[in-house]
């Protein structure tokens, strides 16, 4: 009996043998296959992978468009990368959105495109606009502030580029704290905005323009010149009132010395300085042309009414007008009429200087009769 029984356990136990040994190798068939196929699904995703860098690292080096053109784009301050990417978009810049967003992501492009104006040329590589959009190289725009403009045409200026909200720039222009912290002690930003020639973008605001130009204002205007005006009784705002007044009487820097000379000599005698730019200073639809019913105009600026200097600048002078203010020619004239030509003849007494101004009127009435009878041949 015991005989039978371990002979039925070997044969159990071979009988087991038999079915690990089966079950073995079909466990390592059936894994050489998983592995097979894993192997192949690497290989596929390597492959796509590889082939996708390619194509976006084409994508990367390609220009956007071969057009060669320029292309403008708003980016708004506080826009989302998905916002941004739908202005670029819609402005034809983006062909590829999936390569777009992946070199986006390389060049950790969504939390650092800055907000502003831009001017890209399509002949960019879309990873060069990007690197553009990072830096914040947005659209410089060139603005020449002519010498000797008042503030409502500097503002008609930067409005005419889109540049400045007019409404705020005037609030601003008369705004005591504004005013104090750019360290201008009047009632007025007039005569403190530098003439010269700017680059201005538009993601800057009215406040930060102004800013600009006042800083330049000082930069040119240093503290030995204000030092100078105080030894000549001037404070720093009278001196720029004095300075834009001999701006607005003439152009040629030549001169100004002269006419600094003449209004000089005039308060010395307590005369009245008698400037015609006083007398139309910030009237509405000025045309350019003096009449006497200026001349007698109600307004604290008219100098013809009023004694010594006006309350403060009729425009913004350049740095020749200011340096004029500072160092009058040394002649005793008191009196100018103007030529006819962008310059001036100067007198110093009443006769000759009526002399002069009949005479300068008869040239100019000769020049007018000359116009009419050549106007009246051509017809």
């Amino acid at each position: 009996m015991n005989k039978s029984i371990k002979k039925s356990n070997s044969n159990k136990r071979q009988k087991d043998s038999w079915i690990k040994r089966f079950l073995f190798f079909r466990f390592f068939k059936k894994s050489g296959l998983r592995g097979r196929i894993v192997h192949r699904v690497i290989l596929y995703f390597v492959v796509v992978i590889f082939i996708f860098c390619v194509l976006l690292l084409n994508y990367s080096i390609s220009s956007i468009d071969k057009k060669n053109i320029n292309v403008l784009v708003d980016v708004p301050t506080g826009s989302s990368f998905l916002e941004v990417t739908e202005k670029l978009n819609q402005a034809g810049l983006i062909k590829h959105r999936i390569f777009f967003y992946s070199l986006a992501m390389i060049k950790n492009a969504r939390r650092h495109i800055c907000a502003g104006e831009y001017e890209i040329n399509t002949f960019l590589t879309p990873a060069a606009m990007i690197d553009k959009l990072i830096r914040g190289e947005v659209k410089e725009h060139k603005v020449l502030i002519p010498e000797d403009f008042s503030m409502q045409e500097i503002a008609a200026c930067l409005d005419s580029e889109k540049l400045i909200n007019k409404e705020i720039f005037f609030e601003l222009a008369r705004d005591k704290d504004f005013l104090q912290s750019l360290n201008i002690k009047a009632g007025s930003i007039e005569g403190y905005l530098f003439p010269d020639t700017y680059y201005f973008n538009r993601s800057m605001n009215t406040r930060q323009i102004m800013k600009r130009m006042v800083n330049r204002f000082w930069e040119k205007v240093t503290p030995e010149m204000t030092k100078k005006a105080q030894d000549m009784g001037f404070n720093t705002n009278q001196f720029i009132t004095f300075a834009s007044m001999i701006g607005k009487e003439s152009g040629d820097n030549a001169e100004k010395p002269m006419i600094a000379a003449v209004f000089h000599n005039r308060l010395k005698k307590k005369m009245r300085l008698q400037s015609d730019p006083t007398a139309v200073y910030n009237l509405d639809n000025f045309d350019g042309k003096v009449l006497r019913s200026h001349l007698r105009r109600s307004s604290p600026y008219n100098t013809y009414l009023i004694k010594g200097l006006p309350p403060g600048p009729i425009a913004n002078p350049g740095l020749d007008s200011l340096k004029a203010a500072l160092n009058p020619a040394s002649v005793n004239y008191i009196y100018f009429v103007s030529k006819n030509d962008g310059s001036h003849f100067f007198s110093a007494s009443l006769s000759e200087h009526n002399k002069a101004i009949n005479r300068y009127k008869n040239i100019k009435n000769k020049q007018i009769q000359i116009l009419n009878d050549d106007s009246a041949d051509e017809e």
